[in-house]
């Protein structure tokens, strides 16, 4: 399991949100990259970021930012928000982001998706974000019908590398994971489901690494790391201990 430490951007600043509300955003940090850098020297291997603004724009609107954060780091970087189009997820490659994540076209153009991943195998990933089951996208901002079991399932046959599963509800509010509709995405897909929203301590880390969970290729923590809710060292140490 891998555990990502997030950088939400807003603004060109580190902020978290509370259940995906832009008017509920709490700053972390002004500087993005010295974050990134932090949380690279804390042990962790792999970083996820997210454009907010490019989430409710439809486009890139923290680049500079994301490009400050590739600069910092020897890690790997996964990139979501604002990733509608193959010119602009062929850039953040090119640019060094390892993974890109695919949101809200995944939905409104899937033929985007499944093309994105032929031409980048092991490089795409869709991000299902769900409101009581069902997805929502602009920046969280419309649900729509489509249940998050339908959308992933849907691209079973895509060659989508990992499905990034975010509860909304406790997206930024320190209410644990919800492992029950996760694990369920998980054991109807063979795509590597990622779980999102909530984490709130190391008890979320433990459960995380009990047998059930064995199938998710990991979690994204962001609140509870910059509260000092979760210690990187002891979730780390957990995380190693279980892998050895």
């Amino acid at each position: 399991m891998i555990l990502f430490p997030a950088i939400d951007l807003k603004e060109g600043q580190c902020v978290r949100l509370a259940q995906g509300d832009m008017d509920r955003a709490t700053v972390f940090n002004d500087d993005p990259a010295e974050q990134a850098r932090a949380f690279e020297r804390q042990g962790f291997e792999y970083l996820h970021v997210v454009d907010l603004d490019g989430a409710f724009a439809g486009a890139p609107r923290n680049a500079e930012a994301v490009e400050a954060i590739l600069s910092a780091l020897t890690i790997p970087v996964q990139l979501g928000g604002g990733i509608r189009d193959m010119r602009t997820l062929s850039g953040w490659l090119e640019k060094g982001v390892t993974r890109v994540i695919i949101g809200t076209a995944a939905v409104k153009d899937p033929s985007f998706v499944r093309e994105a991943a032929r031409v980048y195998p092991g490089r795409v990933a869709v991000g299902i974000d769900a409101k009581n089951g069902m997805v929502a996208v602009d920046g969280w901002a419309r649900t729509t019908r489509m249940s998050a079991l339908d959308l992933g399932k849907s691209f079973e046959d895509a060659g989508v590398a990992a499905i990034i599963y975010t509860d909304i509800s406790r997206d930024g509010i320190l209410t644990g994971l919800n492992i029950e509709q996760t694990l369920a995405l998980a054991n109807a897909l063979t795509i590597p489901v990622i779980a999102s929203g909530g984490l709130a301590s190391l008890a979320d880390i433990e459960r995380l690494l009990q047998p059930d969970c064995a199938k998710l290729a990991g979690a994204i923590t962001g609140r509870a790391l910059y509260d000092g809710r979760l210690d990187p060292a002891e979730a780390l140490a957990l995380i190693r201990s279980a892998r050895a």
